[in-house]
């Protein structure tokens, strides 16, 4: 498989940044505490993305459609694991990884380092999912918002772009639902797990920093 496609599913998980001066943004860009691991389990709908990376600016033949996460309790204690599933021009790929929640963050190690803080927000079965990741020569800031639901509410929505204007990201991208959610398990899947792992942190540098291959989000 090639870089391209690893590449969508790298910075589908680019998802804190440095806050902007923006009125109000204190009680928007609020860490929330997570007491326990249990509250984050289950599907997540993933309904728009702002980050920074360089590699948004670069053209590519794929089109992320929509994406949905899943995270479900792994056996060592504050571990979760994460499968994720992005539709892409039709066809459907997927990820699993690791995190682990201690003292409030989420983390993930190697190849791809990154620590993550749950960000306060009205919509009652939303997740906004703020990101920063360690790379060998830089650091990149995102975040993700997910619902149970596979849409929210127009409020909803503009509280989140409140939250990127808040955190000095660009404005973000909005997936688009329409064509439907892949499934969990599919022979049609293809799973770049292997590919994923097998990546040197040099690669995925070159990937996010925007030297080879990055996706259009529609």
């Amino acid at each position: 498989m090639g870089l391209n496609h690893v590449a969508v599913v790298v910075l589908c998980l680019l998802s804190v940044g440095e806050s902007a001066p923006v009125t109000g943004c204190e009680s928007l860009i609020q860490p929330i505490d997570v007491q326990e691991r249990d509250q984050l389990l289950g599907k997540w709908t993933v309904l728009a993305e702002a980050t920074n990376t360089s590699g948004e600016k670069l053209p590519t033949d794929f089109v992320v459609e929509s994406a949905w996460t899943r995270f479900t309790a792994a056996n060592e204690s504050g571990a979760i694991d994460v499968f994720q599933a992005e539709k892409m021009s039709g066809n459907c790929y997927t990820l699993k990884t690791k995190m682990t929640l201690e003292n409030n963050t989420l983390s993930i190690g190697q190849p791809l380092n990154s620590s993550a803080r749950l960000l306060s927000t009205g919509c009652p079965d939303c997740l906004v999912y703020a990101t920063q990741y360690l790379m060998e020569e830089s650091t990149y800031s995102g975040v993700q918002l997910m619902s149970r639901r596979n849409n929210v509410t127009d409020a909803e929505l503009h509280e989140f772009k409140k939250q990127v204007e808040c955190l000095n990201l660009p404005p973000p991208v909005i997936l688009n639902q329409d064509k439907g959610l892949c499934p969990q398990d599919s022979p049609q899947n293809t799973d770049l797990t292997n590919d994923f792992y097998g990546m040197s942190p040099e690669e995925l540098e070159t990937i996010v920093s925007g030297g080879d291959g990055m996706v259009e989000w529609t």
